[in-house]
């Protein structure tokens, strides 16, 4: 999973939670303004949150990983070097994306061919145009659209579009559509923006209330106009399907502002899964303390340098690269400059060899040394060719580059 990826689906874990905890505690209460405020800062926190590394420490006694799974992990033996695997999961997560986008483009689209049908008229506030056709009434950033008929016979249609645009309820809908477009797997993110949609409805009912009209015949009219499907995903509508809950709202017994409040229970939920979402930091005696007195090879596989300035390759955030690719393309590197030497060749030698290096803060390779020979020659065969390699993108650790310690085994077989 490329790191992008791994970041999405730790912002969507985080977004699961909180819209799972505003559909369970928040979504019936009349705090309509503060809720809408809540869910975008929680949609923009909830992508802020995995960009923060917190790092558990392991016990000393976990055993240690030992060399020949790091090195599955580090690289590909270099005379069966392996294709790098076609990216399914990422093909399907961005053809989700356009899944989701077409729409909202073919929806645009069809609003921008309404609005250029219609005549646009003098309004204060506004921009508004009239059609000839009967459409449902609908605002889009600073413009209504209504029919000729509804704007003649309903001017609270126009008012409430009105409302719209004045608590900027588009500049939402965009929002939570980018979202929905990245986390189009997430259900929880389509119910949270069908949620604001609502949300949006009830802060501009409450705003036609509070200027003096009258209920009775505002929820008469909304029942005479609830006919027919929304069109325009894009924009915000008169017309909407969940109009019992709209007057439900308008019936609702104010909410007390205490109830703000709850949302603070929603921390330990976050900071729990901050700790679960980020990688535990080894931690490893030092080895002049360790009980054994000799450490094994197998131990220095997982075992960070003691100064902390060195970072095992298993263990690093952003693993260091080699000309623009993963450690494969290293691996393909060394077997084009590679050479077999001609006494071992004659004398039949072949095996496998372990070598570690480190890919230091400036890309350079240095520290090069064989943890588990074959022959002399083809030792050093090994370690002139990973010695002399070009450098590398560094590896970063919290943001910044460190020297990041790597194990790479090479394969010297015979055809």
């Amino acid at each position: 999973m490329t790191p992008f990826l791994l970041y999405m689906a730790r912002a969507s874990l985080y977004l699961a939670i909180f819209y799972a905890f505003y559909l369970l505690v928040m979504r019936r209460t009349s705090l309509f303004r503060f809720n809408r405020a809540a869910l975008l800062l929680g949609t923009v926190l909830c992508h802020l949150l995995p960009l923060l590394r917190l790092r558990t420490v392991m016990l000393p006694e976990v055993a240690p990983m030992s060399a020949a799974i790091l090195a599955q992990e580090a690289a590909v033996p270099v005379s069966a070097t392996a294709a790098t695997p076609f990216p399914w999961l990422s093909v399907l997560y961005f053809a989700g994306i356009a899944a989701v986008l077409l729409p909202c483009l073919l929806s645009v689209l069809r609003t921008l061919r309404i609005i250029r049908a219609g005549t646009t008229v003098p309004c204060e506030g506004c921009r508004l145009t009239l059609v000839d056709r009967d459409v449902p009434s609908f605002s889009w950033g600073r413009r209504v659209v209504m029919s000729c008929s509804d704007y003649e016979k309903y001017p609270t249609i126009l008012a409430h579009e009105q409302q719209h645009i004045r608590c900027r309820h588009s500049l939402d809908v965009g929002l939570l559509t980018a979202v929905a477009a990245l986390h189009w797997f997430n259900p929880l993110v389509w119910i949270a923006r069908a949620e604001l949609r609502l949300l949006h409805e009830y802060e501009a009912d409450e705003g036609l209330l509070n200027q003096g009209i009258d209920a009775t015949q505002y929820q008469l009219l909304l029942v005479r106009k609830a006919v027919g499907e929304q069109r325009f995903s894009l924009a915000n509508g008169f017309n909407h399907a969940k109009l019992k809950q709209r007057i439900n709202m308008m019936q609702h017994k104010p909410t007390s502002g205490w109830m703000r409040l709850a949302y603070a229970a929603l921390l330990p939920f976050l900071a729990g899964t901050m700790f679960l979402c980020n990688p535990a930091r080894a931690h490893v005696q030092n080895p002049a303390q360790s009980s054994r007195g000799i450490i094994a090879v197998d131990d220095l596989a997982a075992m960070p340098d003691t100064t902390g300035r060195t970072v095992p390759f298993s263990l690093i955030e952003q693993k260091p690269t080699f000309q623009g690719g993963d450690i494969n393309v290293f691996s393909k590197w060394v077997s084009q400059h590679l050479n077999y030497p001609e006494d071992a060749k004659k004398a039949g030698i072949q095996g496998r060899l372990l070598v570690a290096f480190d890919v230091c803060e400036d890309g350079a390779v240095r520290n090069v040394q064989v943890l588990r020979g074959v022959n002399e020659s083809l030792d050093a065969e090994a370690v002139r060719v990973i010695s002399s390699s070009p450098n590398w993108e560094p590896g970063l650790q919290d943001g910044k580059p460190v020297k990041v310690s790597v194990q790479f085994p090479v394969i010297y077989q015979l055809k």
